[in-house]
This record gives C-alpha cells, structure tokens and sequence, in this order.
C-alpha cells in the first residue's frame, strides 16, 4: 500500500541562491501512483476523488435565482442537481420612536457582504435598491451567511446592520427598524485647512465607532464653507466619543484622509483641521532590474503619514518604457517616510519591490533609481497520467495565499506568460510568498492544484531559482446529469444556461478550504457534462 504523509508543499529538488536551503516542506503526493489505488493526489494528500465534493450553481440571477451550493456524499457518473427555488431575504422597515411610528416606504439600499454556507473562501455579494412596500421588501440573494446592511437613501437616517444565514429556497427574515428624526443624535461641524479656510475638494464625513463600524452615513461636507451635519442613532448619546473619518471622494484629490475624536454629546464640534499637510510634489524616479535595464509597464504607488497626521495614498502610475515614472504626492511628515510600491508586471524577472523615500516640501524630488531584485524562477515538469508522456499545452494559474515577512500581501492572480512546452517544462517568475498553482490542461483531462511557499532570495548575485519536482495530471472521469428544480413555484422546471462549480472541501495545513475541481455550463435543456479527477 503507497501511502503518504498529507502534507502539501512541492519538494525543491534546488533551490539555487534562495535563501531556504536545499529543501521545502514534503508534498504527500506528486502523482496518484503515491496513493491507494481508489485514491488521487489533491493539494491535502491522497483523497478519495467521489468524496468530500461541493458543487455550487447559478442558475440565473437575472431572474432573481443566485447560487445554491450541495454536499456531494459519493460523485457518481450521472449526477443529476435538483435546485430549490429562490432563496431570499424578507423583512419590515419601519420607522419607530416615542413621538410617532410606522411603516418607511421610502428607497433604501441593501449591502449584503459574506461567503457561502459549504465552500470556504467563496465570496457572496449582493446590493440592490428597492423602495418598501407599506415597509415590506423582499431580496433574493444566494446561499450564504452575511452581514447585512441598510441605507436609506434620505441620508440623515443612520445605517442598520446584522447578521443572517440564507439556506436554499428559504426566505429569511430580517426587520429594521428606523429612529424618528427628532430622536437622531446631530453633530455639527466645519472641514477646515490649516489656516481656517474651507479645503477646496470634495469630501466626505461619517461618524464611526472605535471598530470602525458604521455610526452615520457618509455625508458631503459643503464645499464653499466645510459645513457639515451627521445623524447618527439615539444610542450613540451614550458613547463617551465617536470617530470621524473624513475622506476625499476622488483617488484625484490631493488631501489626506483623517480621523478625529469627539464627543457626540457636544452637538457643534469644533472645526476638523486638516493640518498643513503641505503643497503637491512631483516625484520623478526610474525603476530598473538588477542588471541595470528599465522595467516598463511596473505599477507604482506611494503612501504614508503626512503632514497634520492625516494619511496619504497616491493614485497608481505605471512605467514607461525606459522604465521612468512620476507621481503627484504630497510631502511625508516631518521624521518619517513614504513607502513606495513597485509591482512589475507578470512575466517580468524583476521582483515586488518596497522602498521608503523623502518626499520634502518643494516641487518637484528626483528620488535616486529603484532597483528591483530578481523574481524566484519557478520551474518544472508535467506528465500526462501515463507518467510517460510530457503534458504539453497547460495553462497555469498562481493564487496568492500568504505574503512573505515584511512585503504587503499580493492580492491579484495571474497567469503564466507561456504554457508548457512539447517537453511538458514550465518556468514562471514569481515574488516571495505562498501561493497555489491550478494547472489547467487544454485537452479533456481534470485540472491539478498544488501549494507552493517561495522563499526570499538570499541576495546572490545568480537568479534565484526553483525546481520543482516532476508530478502527473490526474486521470479524468466524465460527470454528466441535469439540473433542475424540485417542483416548487420556481419555473422554468429545467435550468438552462447555468453555471456550476465542482470543489473539494477539506482541511489543508488545519484550515478549511475549498479546491476548484471544474466548471461549466448547461445548455438550453439544463443538461451539463464536466470532467473531474478519477483514478
């Protein structure tokens, strides 16, 4: 019996100038050969390939039928799916207090934010604004469990939140109730620079708790004078202080956000003061690689704490050609530096790169050149399930998981410039950081994940490097059924057109998670045809 320890880091057969030695963490698998016969070698170690199978479909949201997700107990060749019928969020508006009570009928927004109830890491969105009917309003939305938010569009009235879990075609409730006007506690107040004046920009106010939730609405601060006015609940007249965030409302504008502390019994607070955070400054630098050549089409961004303690984040500009950008910033504050981010784009050797920088208070700072270090080379080799034949043509895909100590999270996936070759070989230069490659063949055969901790470079002058060792693709067995729905008033009773997705859900490194195994549609008679790993 060949069974091996599940874990699930890809051995580094070399690791040429990185600075984790010789060796990863040991993958359990490189092929199903390593597992029992009935099991195939996922990204958590030898599985049973039929269990442990959760399938989500979007029927069509269009018509109000968003996603529903099933536990598969044993995937079998003909899997048929039967849906429920729209899954939704129901409930009252109303609008309540001692002087007068009653139903709101006027427009609100609804802001739902989750994941789904069996697929870990799968987010849910939903938004919509309807207008109450006598203060009766009902949403459909997909399976999930959320946090639900209300806005009524009359922005003196502070936003309601909670929590709801939504299961397949039930209807969940959820009342909100509003506070009457008069009871609302009002703060008062004016935006101001430095020397007292209005700040020339559009901006925004809300009040929020010390978690950062939403207290009030966001509100425009009135432009020629800085005035505004916030309505938040009864119940924040208890609180000892409340923060105010104010933001402009352009990645445009040239004015920090800032947050200040108040008491929320005062009525009128005393006038916000940006501080003097200084006049905009050019700054003009070159991004280059570490043999001295420019790196073109690199985003570049800058951030940090300036002047009168307000924070500042630049809009993204990318390289030129010659590898040169500019950037329109403010001044750091007094003491302490900007970080600068340098991302090269996909398929470029040169590595995520930070830096801090001096911005001083003149026009225009040429800051010295930014050398990027070099991007670990990640190589390998694929086989086709004989283990005999190179698989060629496979598309591959990195997911960022974890960043590397001290670098920001990357937080974008992307895609190898090249397939592999006719010899089944890969290469793909990456920055240091935890990721999961999907491999994705072109011809009928499952997809292949595996996780991959790329270690910094040890600042050698050779690239650094990663071989990987050489693994096979699964076997890949058919599924195909129909999906429809169970009877209920849902119509049509078959699902045309929809989208489903086969995961495996299981437990990596002591975390739940969820590994896509396909994707597909069905066609105008609701019937679907995939192809899942199979040994």
């Amino acid at each position: 019996m060949k069974r091996l320890t599940p874990l699930v880091l890809l051995t580094t057969a070399l690791a040429t100038g990185c600075s984790a030695g010789d060796s990863d963490s040991i993958l359990g698998c490189r092929s199903d050969s390593d597992c029992d016969s009935n099991e195939v070698c996922f990204v958590d170690g030898c599985g049973d390939p039929g269990r442990n199978i959760v399938v989500e479909v979007v029927p069509n949201p269009r018509g109000g039928l968003h996603a529903q997700d099933f536990r598969v107990t044993e995937l079998r060749s003909q899997q048929n799916i039967e849906l429920y019928g729209s899954s939704t969020l129901t409930g009252q508006v109303r609008v309540e207090g001692l002087s007068s009570n009653g139903a709101y009928s006027a427009p609100v927004t609804l802001r739902m934010t989750g994941e789904s109830l069996l697929i870990p890491g799968l987010v849910r969105r939903h938004e919509s604004t309807l207008v109450p009917n006598d203060g009766r309003y009902t949403l459909p939305v997909g399976v999930g469990r959320y946090n639900v938010t209300l806005f009524a569009n009359n922005s003196e009235l502070p936003p309601l939140s909670g929590t709801r879990e939504v299961q397949p075609g039930h209807a969940v409730m959820m009342d909100f109730t509003l506070p009457v006007s008069s009871e609302l506690v009002r703060l008062s107040g004016k935006v101001v620079r430095s020397d007292g004046k209005p700040v020339d920009v559009e901006l925004e106010v809300q009040a929020q708790d010390e978690e950062l939730r939403p207290l009030s609405q966001r509100v425009m601060v009135t432009r020629e004078t800085g005035e505004f006015t916030l309505a938040l609940p009864p119940a924040a007249a208890e609180r000892p202080t409340v923060l105010l965030q104010v933001v402009p409302t352009s990645a445009q504008a040239l004015v920090p956000q800032k947050q200040f502390s108040v008491n929320p019994r005062q009525g009128v607070v005393e006038p916000l003061s940006m501080g003097d955070h200084g006049e905009p400054v050019w700054l003009r630098s070159r991004v280059l690689d570490r043999k001295g050549q420019p790196v073109a089409h690199a985003t570049v961004s800058l951030q940090g704490k300036v002047g009168g303690g307000g924070q500042f984040r630049s809009q993204k500009v990318l390289t030129g050609e010659n590898g040169t950008f500019e950037l329109l910033t403010l001044p750091n504050e007094t003491g302490s530096a900007m970080m600068l981010s340098v991302l090269p784009p996909p398929g470029s050797s040169a590595s995520f790169t930070v830096r801090y920088v001096q911005v001083p208070r003149i026009s225009v700072v040429q800051s010295a050149d930014v050398v990027c270090g070099e991007r670990v080379m990640v190589r390998g080799e694929l086989k086709k399930p004989s283990g005999s034949q190179p698989a060629a043509g496979v598309t591959i895909v990195a997911e960022p998981l974890e960043e590397a100590s001290g670098l920001p999270r990357l937080t974008a996936s992307f895609e190898a410039p090249r397939t592999t070759n006719e010899e089944g070989r890969f290469e793909l230069a990456m920055d240091p950081g935890r990721y999961r490659l999907d491999f994705i063949p072109a011809e009928d055969l499952p997809r292949v994940s595996r996780i991959l901790t790329v270690p910094p470079p040890d600042g050698s002058l050779a690239q650094p490097s990663l071989e990987l060792s050489t693994f096979t693709l699964s076997k890949g067995r058919s599924v195909t059924g129909q999906v429809t729905f169970n009877g209920s008033n849902a119509a049509p009773s078959t699902a045309p057109y929809a989208s489903i997705r086969f995961f495996r859900v299981v437990d990596v490194e002591g975390k739940p998670s969820s590994l896509l195994l396909s994707q597909t549609l069905t066609d105008q008679n609701g019937a679907y045809s995939t192809t899942v790993p199979a040994r």
